[in-house]
């Protein structure tokens, strides 16, 4: 990084000056002139470089110059010093006549000073890269990437590391991103001179720095003993301490550092970080030292990132409840089939809390150094509650939350009403990690439900994800799976957009109805629930009326969706689902008629969709039969999992019920181009 330096100089005294190589000192050559000067000379040793501007009509360096008011000297050093002092320049002022007037003579030390992060993002920590001191999104772009330390080295009596003052594992250490002060001079700084880091205010609230006591490098294989216990890596800023002094090892030395983010970018956040070092010069004994050179460097912090329907399950989680045994009998058959693994919360943990979907969302964080899944939990706070930081917090699996403290959080704050898209592109602009997508009500409503602001400032504030907000305040419980999900497709933009549609349902009735298959009953052979036929329902036209409802209310999202995520009518898939209004508060709002299919479990290829229940035609469930022909043309199996009596009765399916965590993009945040 350039830097420029003005300096002052006396001709009636030596001056001693310590130089930063690649720095450039500038002496306006007419402020301290000795009075009547006319003229001037300079001549310097071999290491220092120097130019005068205005530029001379004198060929010769040592042929008196004629004195301006704006003459300039500016002169670097090539290279390090080995000794204090040991070049020198000097600049020789000369009367009307050219007589000597004067001499001034600077004694010079010059050393090297770089603060290195990995600027290219390759891993790497460079040296001295141009761009360290700023940030630029893109694959051409620079700055360098901190991860929030919200994993925890303890799995016992555990918080998470950013909320420690002290690195208690070596294993920590990945979480954080290097940097590294290289120094090249003499073997110390000449008397006064000392090195300081430091950091803003605002900064200091979301980052910590630490650096080994001990320059020693510990071998690998002693890691895993010394990883029990404290080691000795101080703490040099953090919110106590904004500055604070660091060695200068002389000749050429390298001290690391480990850099610790402690929050997520969010509303008063941007996720810049900015570190300073300077060398300070002493002027007198009671006075504070003057900066005479700054390095600095910029991190962004790692954005929390959500995992679409379309990438690779790695686990999948559901909660065990003393009535839903067919449903985990199905979770477990589907599971298998996709060769991922079954993480079930049981009664102790859940308290009788079914819906693993809306207390926690699955992401990641990711740098070029290391990556981690870190769990969002949701201020919904349910019997679950403790399920995110008890049993997923650990090494390695992160913890985030975002609590209300002045808003009432209600059902749209579950994470039912929380999905990503898969990547698409809309009218040019690429959005290659998705889009995340989130119910509210419609602006003009007084007394509509909302996710809370705390949330949604959050979300947005991640920035590689543009939320998307749809309106889904008309259901009962107001969730955006409940209406829509993502499954994979081998073609077109590789997804379908799978849509719940009222008309598609009544469609398929009135075919059955036309078909000689009126009397075929939906519900059949369930236990304490009457069967309905097709008739009956094709029949009613108060529950037709709900439905139209309930259709415009999804068309309305329909144009939402194609036009924030660029697709077409060929994009998007209708399934044949009813819904009905019940009266909750002195309002109505809709529930799905019979079990939701559009709320399922997507793993890979296989979906877990739930069993509705439909009227039976030749032996097979019509809508079943209508969902397998959906899906089976996209490559994907169709598994219909019970959830009637443990879900659906209490107004949830498989997907409210289950939640995944999913292999990370491969595609890396900050070569996004915003």
């Amino acid at each position: 990084m350039a830097h420029r330096r003005t300096l002052r100089i006396d001709y009636d005294q030596p001056t001693n000056v310590v130089c930063v190589v690649g720095s450039e000192m500038t002496v306006t050559l007419n402020r301290t002139a000795p009075p009547n000067s006319k003229f001037f000379s300079v001549k310097c040793t071999p290491n220092v470089e120097y130019i005068i501007n205005p530029p001379p009509q004198e060929t010769s360096h040592l042929s008196p110059v004629p004195l301006c008011g704006n003459s300039v000297l500016i002169f670097s050093m090539k290279h390090a010093s080995e000794l204090e002092y040991d070049n020198k320049l000097s600049v020789r002022y000369y009367g009307k006549d050219k007589e000597v007037l004067g001499r001034a003579v600077m004694y010079l030390t010059a050393i090297e000073i770089s603060l290195d992060v990995d600027a290219d993002r390759d891993g790497v920590v460079e040296k001295n890269n141009p761009n360290k001191g700023s940030w630029k999104w893109g694959s051409n772009g620079h700055g360098a990437v901190l991860l929030v330390n919200c994993d925890s080295e303890r799995t016992y009596l555990k918080t998470p590391d950013s909320e420690k003052k002290e690195i208690s594992r070596v294993s920590d250490l990945k979480d954080m991103s290097l940097m590294v002060l290289r120094t090249k001079g003499p073997a110390r700084l000449p008397k006064g001179y000392k090195l300081t880091m430091h950091i803003s205010k605002g900064d200091a609230e979301s980052v910590r720095v630490f650096t080994p006591r001990s320059t020693k490098v510990v071998p690998n294989f002693l890691d895993k003993f010394l990883s029990s216990f404290v080691n000795d890596f101080p703490l040099v800023l953090s919110q106590e301490v904004l500055s604070q002094e660091v060695p200068y090892l002389g000749v050429a030395a390298e001290t690391t550092f480990y850099v610790e983010g402690l929050r997520f970018p969010d509303k008063n956040f941007d996720g810049l970080v900015t570190i300073n070092l300077s060398l300070l010069e002493p002027i007198l004994d009671d006075l504070p030292e003057t900066p005479i050179f700054t390095d600095k460097v910029v991190f962004r912090v790692a954005p929390w990132i959500m995992t679409p329907n379309t990438l690779e399950p790695q686990e999948v989680f559901v909660c065990s409840t003393r009535d839903n045994h067919h449903f985990l009998k199905g979770m477990k058959s589907l599971v298998e089939q996709n060769g991922c693994e079954l993480n079930v919360c049981f009664e102790y943990m859940n308290r009788g809390d079914r819906w693993m979907q809306d207390e926690l969302e699955f992401g990641y964080i990711d740098s070029p150094h290391h990556r981690f899944p870190v769990v969002l939990d949701s201020p919904r706070d349910g019997q679950l509650k403790d399920f995110p930081y008890e049993e997923l917090l650990g090494p390695d699996f992160g913890y985030v939350t975002r609590v209300a403290y002045d808003e009432t959080v209600g059902s749209l704050d579950s994470f039912g009403n929380l999905e990503v898209s898969p990547p698409v592109t809309v009218n040019g602009k690429k959005y290659p990690l998705g889009r995340i997508i989130i119910g509210v009500a419609f602006p003009t409503v007084i007394k509509g439900r909302n996710m809370t602001k705390v949330v949604q400032d959050f979300l947005w504030a991640q920035k590689v994800q543009e939320p998307i907000a749809l309106f889904s305040d008309w259901l009962t419980v107001g969730h955006v799976d409940e209406f829509m999900t993502f499954v994979p497709a081998p073609d077109r933009k590789g997804f379908r957009l799978l849509l719940a549609s009222p008309d598609a349902g009544y469609k398929l009735f009135r075919g059955l109805y036309n078909d000689g298959h009126g009397k075929a009953k939906l519900f059949e052979g369930l236990k304490n629930q009457k069967p309905v036929t097709v008739e009956e329902i094709l029949g009613d036209d108060h529950l037709r009326a709900e439905n139209n409802y309930v259709q415009s209310c999804i068309d309305w999202n329909r144009d939402v969706l194609k036009r924030e995520l660029g697709l077409d009518d060929d994009d998007i898939i209708d399934l044949p689902i009813l819904f009905k209004m019940i009266k909750t508060k002195k309002e109505y709002r809709a529930v799905a008629y019979y079990p939701d299919m559009v709320n399922m479990i997507v793993l890979g290829k296989n979906l877990g969709i739930p069993k509705p229940f439909g009227p039976r035609v030749k032996g097979c469930c019509a809508l079943e039969a209508e969902m397998c022909s959906l899906m089976e043309g996209l490559g994907l199996k169709c598994t219909f999992i019970d959830d009637f009596a443990s879900y659906h009765q209490l107004l949830g399916e498989v997907h409210c019920g289950s939640n995944v965590r999913r292999k990370p993009f491969d595609f890396k945040w900050w070569n996004l181009e915003l």
